[in-house]
């Protein structure tokens, strides 16, 4: 059985702004700081719990370059409460968890199946799992009104994250 967490691997989720207003907002890089993927050995089967307390705000993400120095540290922390008491709710959705239902390798890829539990909604998922030098990359996009959860606004409307985020996860080829 392969293990990962944040101490060999990452998991990114970014957020997009759109709206009338969009540029008095920003997009938003953010890091998942304790989570743990198992992979068996023999099937491939994935069992991945991520805990979204652990989400951080790692900073402003304006025009696909992230910029540390874009947020004062009070507007950090605000989105971060923001995020996790209004969005995610965490305090009643504690956990995030994927489990594969089939893993298939096919030309060079991972083509993987599941169901994702996220903010007390479990959907269907499917991505692909590719290798990138020594990792293993998969790149997902979560329709946040999929499972319930939604997406910020602001000003009536006129500033709001777009519905979509994209969550990136890479751990090493070998657990090691």
């Amino acid at each position: 059985m392969a293990a990962y967490d944040a101490s060999n691997s990452e998991c990114l989720v970014f957020a997009f702004k759109e709206g009338l207003l969009s540029r008095a907002a920003h997009d938003l890089k953010l890091r998942i700081e304790r989570f743990e993927i198992r992979v068996d050995d023999r099937s491939n089967a994935i069992d991945a719990r991520f805990d979204p307390n652990s989400l951080r705000l790692i900073g402003a993400y304006p025009n696909g370059a992230p910029d540390p120095e874009e947020l004062p540290p009070g507007d950090v922390q605000k989105i971060h409460d923001h995020i996790i008491d209004d969005v995610l709710q965490t305090q009643r959705y504690p956990e995030v968890r994927f489990v594969s239902t089939a893993v298939e390798p096919r030309d060079g890829v991972f083509q993987v199946s599941g169901e994702l539990t996220l903010h007390g909604e479990t959907r269907e998922l499917r991505l692909q799992v590719r290798g990138e030098g020594v990792r293993w990359v998969a790149d997902i996009r979560l329709h946040q009104p999929d499972f319930g959860i939604e997406p910020f606004r602001a000003v009536l409307g006129t500033i709001r994250i777009k519905p979509d985020v994209r969550v990136s996860i890479s751990v090493p080829r070998s657990a090691g």
